[in-house]
This record gives C-alpha cells, structure tokens and sequence, in this order.
C-alpha cells in the first residue's frame, strides 16, 4: 500500500515563487552556524536516524524468512525465534526514534530560543525610527511565528533528507541483492502512483490559500471589533448586528472552504489507493512466473520481502520529491529574520563613550537640523541653551518640530548637523544608559501596563521602597486617589491604564518618572487632552516640581507656559521667537497669534 504525504506540502504559492531565496554557500553556513553550539546532539541524532532506518528495514526482511519458514514447515520452534526477532528490532527501532525525535525537538526549542532572544536584544536597540518606519505586525511575526517556522529545518526537513535517503538506499540496496530483476521492475512502478498524489495536491494547496486568505480576513474582524476602541465604536454606532453578520459570512466561508480542502482529491486517492496494489501484484506475477516457469532461485519469501521492501519504498520516495519545497521555504524564513539581524542599529555607544560622575540636566542646542529621511527636512538650525535648574516651555503650531526637539535629546534619534550637549557633553559621547537614565520623558500618550499601580511604579525604579512610592504620588498628586482604592497600590490599572481617568494616568505617569529621579524631566503635551479639573490637578503637581530641577514642557496651555522661565516659540522646525509671556505677547509675531487664537480661549474656558 503507498503511503502518501501531506498534500500541498510540495507546491509553493506564486508569492512564495516571486520571492524565492538565494541559496548561497554563505546562507547554508550562517544558518548551520545555529547547529554548531549542539553538534554532539546532532551528531547523536545522525547515528539515530543511521540505526532507525535499517532497523526499520530490516522486520520486511524477517517476515520473509517467516514465509520461507512456515513454506518449508522448519518447526515452531524457528518461527517464534523469527518472529520475536522481528518484534525486537521493531520494537528497539522504535525506542531509537522517540530517542531522535527528542532530540530533535530539544535542539529545535534551543536554537528557537537562541535565536529569539537575540532578535529581541537587536530590537532593543534599534532606533525609534525602525519602530516608527516598520509595520507592527512585521516585528512582531518576524519574532514569533518566521522564527517558530525555522524549527521545521531541524524537527523536520533535515532529518526528513536524511532519514529518507537512508531507507531508500538501503531498501533498493536490500532489493538488488535479493533480485535485480524484480528491483528494477518495482522501482519503474513507483512514478504511476507518485506523480498523480503530486497532481492532486496541488488541487489541495489551492484550497489552502484560499482558507488562508479567509482566515486572514476572519483575524482583521476579530482585531477591528474586540479590541477596546474598537468595541466603543461598534457600541456607539449600533453596528454589533453588521458586524456579527459580516463575521457570520466570513465564518461560513471559512467553513465551506475546509470541507472543500479535507474533501479535495478524496474520490481521485480512493482509485489511487484501489490500484496501488499494482505494484506488489506486479512483482506477485513476475516473481511466480521466474519462480515456477524458468526454474528461477526465487523462493516465496523473497517475492514477500520485495513487496514489503517496495512499500517501504513510497513514502520516502514522495517525501525526497517534496522536500525542495519545504527546503526554500525554510531558507526563506531563514532570510527574512537574517534581514531583522543584518539591520544597521543606528544609535549606539560610541567607542570612547563617557560616563560622567554626574549630571546637571543643562541642555544646549547648537546649530541643529534634523529630517525623518531625505525628502522632507523638520528642524532647522535650532540654537537655544538650558541652564541647569531652569525650566523652559517650546510651543508652536502642530507639526512645528516641538516633540522632535526632546526627542533628539535622549538620542531616541539623531541630528543631521549641529549637535546637542547634555551636561556640556555632546550626547553622541555619553554612554546611552547614562543619558537616558537622566532624562525623564512625560508624554501626551501615557503608557500603563497592565497591572498594579505599584508594579507601573517600581518599573522605574525596581528597589523603591514603599515610603519612596508614596512620596513620589504625593509629589504628583495622586497620592489621594490611590488611598481610596480598596487595594491602594496594588489595585489593577487595566489594559494600558484603562480603569483610570487621562488625568489619573497622567499623575501616575509623573510619578512613576519622579521614582526615577532624572536630571532633566520634560513634558510633552501634559494636559493637551484634559479636562480643567485633571488639568489643574497636574498643574499643581507640575509646579514646585520644575522648581527643584532642569525641565522642559512643551504646551498648548497657557498655565503650563506661564510657570516657565522661558518660552521657546517654534514654527515650521525653526525658533522664530523667544523670551517671556508678556514680551512675546506685544510682539505681535506668532506667538501673539497662538495667544489669541488659542491659550486665550483656553484660559476664558477654564474660567
């Protein structure tokens, strides 16, 4: 009986096609490099899959003494030895293989985990420009799934050539010597049932990529309509029936399209299946006519043992015929988590990189520019100094370059021209943990995790202690709201800080970055998105903090503007005006303007 492997497995997509690798001897020698830690369990599985596969062999070759022994009646005696031989080498062939296949999978996991903990660490250090330029969903399936992909080289494609090849070459081996002649004849015979099962799955991939691409569709319903925000909008708009319907029609699709592929080429295998006999009867007929007819030294036993022999012979047969397939596509992963690994990390320590005994939190600009790539330029020759202890407010229109400007200060990017120092030191010289453990980021977009609030807490400072946690939220002014949670600080935030109000993360989030105790802290739109309540309440936390140290805030409320020393006024990536409110106002230049057309109206709201 043949016994047939995975259909589709040996077809490949047209996208698969278009984007075949290059398989160079410079890609086989960097993907064997992941074996090289683990070549004593490789090579013990090399020795497993040598043993299993002539052991398997070798009970086609017993059963036909066992024929040979009840032809010639040798005694019971003889055939219970045979026979328990055979159980013995199958059943010794079989521990062999729960051996191999252990340790096959004990080297996949470990080279998996080799590998995604050396992506992970490259991400780490990768620029927020690869976050901003690359797609998530990119990241995160080069990180899970293409590297959980590459364990099928090792579980499966590796040993699959080699423990195919082996049984085949032994089987044919096995076979020529028993009878060139019915050899040849069974190895003629293989193509008629190969070819066809070939055929057929190529019926079933098509079918798989139609499921998966329905699959895919069902995953962006699912995302869209049960994530948080997307739920609030489906409640909003009434759309829970449209959206169940269209998830039911998808579903069904989904559905029909299973049935179709497990029903694919089942009617086509059934005739197969029925004439596979084809192949012994074939050698049943040739064996007894060189038997019986030309006197041939061919006994009953032999015929058995090249019909089992040639069963044995199929599904390694199919397999080596598909495994190119299997082999591309698992180079293919492999290039694309190489493409991950052979990204340039943009910011990083320089060599002679320094790290000074302290720092002040003095910031200055000189001549900077900076562009997000070549075509459209944000910051423009922006010069300004900070002296420690001040505080500065930058304001501008959106999309001015007021969020670029801080960001250049924590090397989350890099300038093009000019340079900023931090503490008088260029921040390209500064050992990057120095720097960005003196720089204390609050930001528009406050991220929680998903929690406890001490747990957000002590993320900025592991060792904190319970009288540091609750100075540091009574300093942000959140201390009273936490005393009136049932579990104080260990009551749960919510996925991304959702059971707490924008200002209550926000203070949270304040007090999170006093825990960390920066020499510079700056904040960027604090209170854009607030209500005057929250806003006042962060405020009055904001205060006295930017009187103890270095900070910048960049604003749309005049509040915030007015308990800084200077105001920076920034307009299309360049400071077009500076000094204070009062200065700035009688200009009649654009800070005059935003003043009338929005802290003004901003201020007369809140009154």
């Amino acid at each position: 009986m043949m016994r047939m492997g995975p259909m589709g497995r040996g077809f490949m997509s047209e996208e698969e096609k278009a984007n075949r690798p290059k398989v160079t001897g410079a890609l086989l020698k960097r993907v064997f490099s992941y074996l090289k830690p683990y070549w004593k369990q490789f090579l013990l599985i090399l020795c497993a899959i040598a043993v299993s596969s002539l052991l398997g062999l070798y009970p086609s070759v017993l059963t036909g003494r066992i024929v040979d022994a009840l032809a010639e009646r040798s005694g019971v005696g003889v055939l219970v030895q045979l026979i328990l031989l055979s159980l013995g080498v199958t059943l010794l062939s079989s521990l062999i293989g729960v051996g191999q296949n252990y340790l096959n999978s004990w080297i996949a996991q470990h080279i998996t985990y080799d590998m995604r903990n050396k992506m992970f660490a490259h991400l780490q250090r990768m620029s927020q420009r690869f976050f901003t330029s690359n797609n998530q969903g990119d990241i995160i399936t080069r990180m899970t799934s293409d590297i959980s992909g590459v364990q099928s080289v090792i579980t499966n494609t590796f040993t699959s050539i080699l423990s195919n090849s082996i049984t085949l070459i032994a089987a044919l081996a096995v076979m020529y010597r028993r009878n060139w002649m019915l050899a040849t004849l069974g190895v003629l015979v293989i193509p008629l049932f190969v070819i066809p099962s070939r055929r057929a799955g190529r019926t079933r991939w098509n079918l798989t990529r139609e499921s998966q691409a329905c699959n895919d569709e069902i995953n962006g319903i699912l995302n869209e309509t049960l994530s948080v925000s997307g739920q609030s909008l489906v409640k909003l708009f009434g759309k829970e029936e449209y959206e169940y319907g269209r998830y039911k029609d998808a579903n069904g699709r989904m559905i029909r399209l299973n049935i179709r592929e497990s029903m694919a080429g089942r009617w086509f295998f059934m005739i197969i299946q029925t004439f596979s006999s084809i192949g012994p009867m074939l050698l049943y007929l040739v064996g007894g006519i060189l038997m019986m007819n030309y006197n041939q030294d061919i006994t009953v036993g032999d015929i058995t043992v090249m019909v089992a022999l040639l069963g044995r012979m199929y599904g390694p047969v199919n397999q080596l015929l598909n495994i190119q397939v299997e082999w591309i596509r698992s180079m293919a992963l492999f290039t694309r988590i190489f493409e991950y690994y052979d990204m340039p990390v943009e910011i990083q320590n320089a060599p002679d990189a320094v790290t000074p005994a302290s720092c002040d939190g003095s910031v200055r600009f000189s001549h900077v520019d900076f562009s997000y790539d070549p075509e459209r330029q944000i910051l423009y020759d922006v010069t300004f100094d900070l002296k420690a202890g001040r505080s500065v407010a930058i304001v501008g229109p959106s999309g001015s370059g007021k969020s670029t400007i801080i960001n250049l200060i924590p090397r989350l990017y890099d300038c093009q021209g000019g340079a900023v120092y931090f503490g008088g030191t260029d921040v390209k010289k500064l050992d990057l943990a120095f720097l960005r453990s003196h720089v204390g980021i609050v930001s528009q977009e406050t991220y929680l995790f998903n929690g406890t609030i001490r747990d957000n807490l002590l993320y900025a400072k592991p060792d904190a202690t319970e009288a540091e946690l609750i100075a540091a939220c009574k300093k942000a002014n959140i201390y009273e709201f936490v005393e009136k949670q049932e579990l104080g600080l260990d009551a749960m935030v919510g996925n991304r800080g959702l059971k707490l109000s924008g200002g209550e993360k926000q203070r949270l989030s304040i007090a999170r970055v006093l825990l960390k105790n920066p020499a510079l802290l700056i904040f960027d739109e604090a209170t854009s998105a607030l209500d005057s309540i929250s806003e006042a309440k962060i405020q009055e936390a904001i205060e006295p903090i930017i009187q103890e140290r270095t900070s910048i805030l960049i604003a749309h409320r005049l509040s915030t503007i007015l308990a800084a020393d200077e105001i920076l006024v920034v307009k299309d990536g360049r400071i077009v005006e500076r000094g204070q409110h009062q200065e700035l106002v009688k200009r009649g230049g654009v800070y005059t303007e935003l003043y009338e057309t929005q802290f003004k109206k901003a201020l007369e709201a809140a009154e």
